[in-house]
């Protein structure tokens, strides 16, 4: 074998998954069929949740100090202003919840932390070409080279070259009638402390929002046609009315078309799929990159494993279809931006097979301070760990979802799968007072 793992894509899922993987020790190379780390904000929201993976990550401190948490909403008619909100009022961070709510982002920058992080660069300009596969590996030509690999996980997007070479189904829908115009400009006028949104009808809407750790915003307007510098500055005069709101240039300009569609298997054999290249949906609910973070998150430990890799899909699949509903209930609802449930926040996502009062198997494992730290801290890193509370133990995955409550379900979880308790450790964890 050339190597363990082949990741096919270079966003956020496959640099998540790689990450898992380096601190595991398994042998993995990402290829990207891009010249260049794309430079695009594309996705700027990041999920609680997700926060709480780059905390196990090790990568939460680069986050946090590029992105912002509270920017609140303002709705104008011209200049006047005629609604300012926000979107997460009332959400504080609690011993449980580290995370209170999204925070603001630009793609390009998570995507930057977690390169960095690395201990191997990304190969750019090497498109995957073809695969075939077999009872014990991958065979794969990457730009001019054959690569042999124990699995691929196909982690390229929603025009995914491994989902169409599977021959997987992508069901679902295009709203035809239903495209936006978006980019990262650079706008004078305008300060940094508001969400900036005109239009009183969908056809006439725009949005200028501050990119944190930059000097750009994200332009994003209903309309069609090509992108270029003088559409989206006369889109900017026409639907402000404002002189003074100038559009100066842009980094990145694309037309967005809405697509609803998943996957029908998440798996066939050795190759997987995972993030956008598995389900795309409506980008209301900012949920698409974290989805994706969290597919590689569930896939990695099982990879370095090897264990339990059919439940990839069974645990997976359902958030995905649960996805799709929730951010198309979102984009029709007529106030995407209206105050959020916390269904957005991706903290109350479960594996459960069985129901049940209070903490259950295969729930998030919630943060919490015990004499001997912070939960969080106590679970990061690769392992499956035990944490002894004086009611009982607790088993908790590598991904921080809880495995097995109480020592018979915990000794009969490791009976079912015993390649799990050589990456095991225990931990005192006595409530602080």
């Amino acid at each position: 074998m050339d190597t363990q793992v082949l990741i096919v894509g270079a966003g956020p899922t496959g640099l998540t998954l790689a990450l898992d993987l380096a601190r595991r020790g398994v042998p993995f190379r990402v290829v990207d069929a891009s010249s260049a780390p794309f430079a695009g904000s594309r996705g700027k929201g990041l999920q609680p949740r997700t926060m709480e993976v780059f905390h196990d990550l090790g990568v939460i401190g680069p986050v946090l100090e590029s992105g912002r948490f509270d920017l609140l909403m303002r709705a104008y008619d011209g200049r006047e202003v005629l609604r300012e909100w926000n979107v997460h009022e009332g959400r504080h961070p609690t011993l449980e919840r580290p995370y209170p709510h999204t925070m603001l982002i630009p793609q390009f920058r998570v995507e930057q932390v977690l390169r960095e992080a690395l201990p191997q660069p990304v190969e750019y300009g090497m498109p995957l070409t073809s695969f075939t596969q077999d009872d014990s590996g991958v065979t794969a030509v990457v730009g001019t080279e054959t690569v042999r690999a124990r699995y691929l996980v196909g982690c390229d997007g929603g025009k995914s070259f491994v989902r169409k070479e599977l021959g997987v189904s992508f069901l679902g829908e295009t709203w035809d009638d239903v495209r936006m115009l978006v980019g990262d400009v650079r706008v004078s006028g305008l300060d940094r402390d508001h969400w900036h949104m005109w239009g009183r009808q969908p056809e006439r809407w725009l949005a200028l929002c501050p990119l944190p750790g930059t000097d750009l915003y994200q332009l994003q307007a209903t309309g069609d046609g090509d992108p270029s510098l003088e559409l989206y500055q006369r889109i900017v005069r026409e639907r402000t009315g404002l002189d003074d709101v100038v559009v100066h240039d842009a980094t990145w300009m694309s037309l967005y078309r809405t697509n609803i569609r998943m996957v029908d298997r998440f798996r066939v054999g050795r190759v997987f799929l995972a993030g956008d290249a598995a389900h795309v949906h409506s980008p209301a609910g900012a949920q698409g990159m974290n989805t994706g973070v969290q597919d590689a998150y569930n896939l990695g430990w099982k990879l370095g494993m090897e264990t339990l890799l059919d439940t990839y899909e069974s645990e997976r699949k359902p958030v995905a279809e649960w996805l799709l509903g929730m951010t198309t209930a979102i984009a029709q609802s007529g106030n995407p931006f209206d105050k959020r449930g916390d269904e957005t926040l991706q903290l109350s996502l479960s594996y459960r097979t069985t129901e049940g009062e209070g903490l259950q198997a295969g729930d998030r494992m919630p943060d919490g301070i015990t004499e001997q730290g912070r939960i969080f801290d106590l679970l990061r890193g690769p392992d499956f760990v035990t944490l002894d509370f004086p009611d009982g133990p607790v088993l908790v995955r590598p991904d921080g979802y809880v495995a097995a409550i109480g020592r018979s379900a915990i000794d009969a979880y490791f009976g079912a799968n015993p390649v799990t308790q050589l990456h095991h450790r225990r931990v005192a964890a006595r409530t602080a007072a």
